[in-house]
């Protein structure tokens, strides 16, 4: 049968449409990052790494940037800590209402950042939480225990559960089954839970912004700098907060992704 080119045409300039929908705008904002004039404005004057360094040496930028990654590892951590022991609770021990607590734990997934946020806001004030980065992390926490909860917790399966039952037979205790057994299995998963949080966290917007007060993330700063319009300085730093993320993906996609489809 001879295939015809032409009648993949269409799907060709419509997968053209939706990536160049998604990209082009990426695609724009690091361009005229390197611009060399000062307004990132058609048509683009010169290449220069000027806003780069500038973003280099603005302390603000440079405190921020330091402050995203210290919430996005720490939340990040705590979330995979809490949502493995979660799905491990849930799924080698027989509890009341089980199904319940399952939808319990993954409801945030379904509630806008925005509400999550504000609900945080009113009951940190209530207890005399301050706004600081600890308060973001909590919240940053919030959103994604959910998300490591569910990706763990699909990855728990029969055949583990005897291999653990097998540790228990010679003489393991339960912390050394989840520690030495469970979690090494579990590896995959728990890599995958921490880049994806790490991920959220790291571009992460409305959460950081009502908790946080005078040490911000760098999402936040970035909106500072935008209040007083565009410029490539800001195209700069969204480049490299778009570059950390994809980063973070690529990792992701090579640590975990390949050698779970070698294993």
């Amino acid at each position: 049968m001879i295939r015809k080119p032409w009648r993949q045409l269409p799907s060709v300039l419509y997968a053209l449409a939706i990536y160049g929908f998604i990209f082009l705008p990426v695609v724009v904002l690091v361009l005229f990052s390197f611009q060399d004039g000062r307004f990132p404005i058609p048509p683009l004057k010169g290449l220069s790494l000027r806003w780069y360094e500038a973003v280099w040496n603005d302390g603000r930028l440079m405190e921020a940037l330091a402050n995203s990654i210290a919430v996005a590892v720490g939340s990040s951590l705590t979330a995979v800590l809490l949502g493995f022991l979660s799905a491990y609770g849930l799924a080698r021990f027989k509890l009341p209402a089980k199904g319940l607590q399952r939808a319990l734990l993954t409801a945030p997934l379904t509630v806008s950042y925005l509400i999550i946020g504000m609900g945080l806001l009113i009951t940190f004030n209530a207890v005399g939480i301050p706004k600081s980065l600890v308060a973001a992390g909590i919240g940053h926490v919030v959103i994604n225990m959910p998300l490591c909860f569910a990706i763990i917790y699909s990855q728990m399966g029969d055949h583990q559960a005897n291999i653990e039952r097998a540790a228990r037979d010679l003489g393991a205790r339960e912390w050394q089954v989840i520690t030495l057994v469970t979690a090494p299995m579990l590896w995959p998963a728990l890599f995958a839970s921490f880049f994806l949080s790490m991920t959220f966290s790291w571009d992460e917007f409305i959460i950081s912004f009502l908790l946080t007060r005078f040490d911000v993330t760098l999402p936040v700063e970035i909106w500072s700098l935008l209040r007083s319009g565009l410029n490539p300085k800001t195209n700069a730093v969204g480049s490299v907060v778009f570059g950390i993320s994809v980063v973070l993906v690529i990792v992701l996609e090579l640590v975990v992704f390949r050698k779970g489809r070698r294993s």
